[in-house]
């Protein structure tokens, strides 16, 4: 043990001896450990904010989707024009209710109704309507702190009603006005339409923030404006029926499975369609896939920044040869003393480790501190893990026996004569 204490102290002796040099040195092995930590870092806050994201519009929830049942037709003609006795009809809807009704928590129904502007003299703010029914508050965690959402009597009924944003609540009335009950009205390109403010839900300002931009900004943000979807299929004069419907699933129920059910049940009504077929996916497994995704991602980034650390390598192979040559009179020395080979070998080696293993601890302080200022950009601020940390240190100190056996080896083989007598 003594013999490793005293090359690890000849070691950092010869690094306080050339600083600079070590430091230009090991500066490879810094960026290459840092980058892949920072990497590393900010991948898992990437995936965790997909997640959470998705989370919020409802893992439980799956996806119905009518699409066509030749997908290779679209790429030589163009998709086939879908009529209104090719989408899913409330009937459908109701019966899928009626059979699996113990496996649904709500049916979310949706209509795009375009964009639009509310103005009142100076005051205005800019919306994009879309047609809901009471399925679409529930699979979509809307924050009502007003009033409510809309409800089944809203559909039916046609009612010009609207639920907005907290956003658009600031922007067309004063702090201390209730927006409940009050009418604005909704300049779109085809029309003109007045509605009562039934209810204001939280806008979720996370994407935009991540955006950047100033107070005028915000204020132009364009947040939805939601309306009956009976109302916004009279606005749009839209064909009855839908293209794709969201089912939010019951906690016990198996999401996976349930799929299969739902996109059995619905392709009954389309066996006689030789155009369109139903195709369901699960929340779930579109965020396992876009998780796995995302790590792969990261793991090939992080390898191709790793790649730096051969680079690092190559620059402490190259160093420890010059510190060879510059030792070889040394080296004589101790050989003509009687020192072995392993002894001379084990020197080196252990200087390259130490050179590895002060840039690989200087990179991980460095990756550390950049992949939580990245993460903390994303809103998920993190911290590599352990097992990262460890593995990076491991891996620069291979570096340095990998790259420092040759060297080492070298100097280890000198001929003592011949190294006495070198000038």
């Amino acid at each position: 043990m003594g013999t490793i204490f005293e090359n690890i102290q000849l070691a950092l002796e010869g690094l306080k001896s050339n600083k600079m040099r070590a430091l230009l040195t090991m500066l490879g092995i810094i960026i290459g450990i840092s980058s892949v930590i920072t990497i590393v870092t900010v991948g898992n806050s990437m995936t965790a904010s997909v997640s959470d994201a998705m989370q919020g519009i409802g893992v439980t929830n799956i996806m119905v989707n009518v699409q066509e049942k030749d997908s290779s037709m679209d790429t030589r003609r163009g998709a086939t024009p879908m009529q209104e006795g090719d989408l899913i009809t409330d009937e459908m809807i109701d019966k899928y209710i009626q059979i699996h009704g113990s496996n649904i928590q709500a049916v979310s129904l949706t209509r795009a109704g375009g964009p639009g502007k509310a103005q009142d003299g100076r005051l205005y703010a800019n919306v994009s309507i879309t047609g809901a029914n009471e399925g679409y508050g529930i699979s979509n965690n809307i924050e009502i702190i007003r009033g409510r959402f809309l409800r089944e009597g809203d559909i039916k009924s046609d009612r010009y009603v609207a639920v907005v944003s907290d956003k658009f609540a600031n922007n067309m009335f004063p702090a201390d006005e209730n927006p409940l009950g009050k009418e604005i009205k909704v300049n779109t390109i085809d029309s003109l339409n007045t509605y009562t403010i039934i209810g204001v839900y939280k806008f979720d300002s996370g994407m935009f923030g991540m955006m950047g931009g100033g107070a005028a900004a915000e204020k132009d943000i364009r947040t939805n404006l939601y309306i009956p979807i009976t109302t916004c299929n009279i606005i749009t004069s839209a064909d009855k029926g839908y293209s794709s419907i969201t089912v939010m699933t019951t906690a016990d129920t198996n999401s996976e499975k349930f799929t299969q059910t739902t996109e059995d049940f619905f392709n009954t009504y389309y066996k006689n369609n030789l155009k369109y077929e139903i195709h369901v996916i699960s929340m779930e497994s579109m965020m396992s896939s876009m998780t796995t995704m995302m790590s792969t991602m990261s793991i090939a980034i992080a390898i191709i920044a790793g790649i730096s650390l051969l680079v690092g390598g190559i620059g402490v192979m190259n160093i420890m040869l010059v510190s060879v040559t510059e030792r070889t009179k040394e080296i004589g020395t101790r050989k003509a003393l009687g020192a072995k080979n392993t002894a001379i070998r084990f020197q080196f080696i252990v200087e390259s480790m130490i050179i590895c293993g002060i840039g690989g601890i200087i990179g991980i302080i460095t990756g550390v501190l950049l992949g939580y200022a990245g993460s903390s950009l994303l809103g998920f601020p993190g911290f590599p893990t352990a097992f990262i940390v460890i593995i990076a240190f491991l891996f620069s100190m291979v570096v340095g026996v990998f790259f420092g056996y040759y060297p080492a080896n070298k100097a280890a083989k000198l001929d003592p004569i011949e190294a006495l007598r070198y000038e």
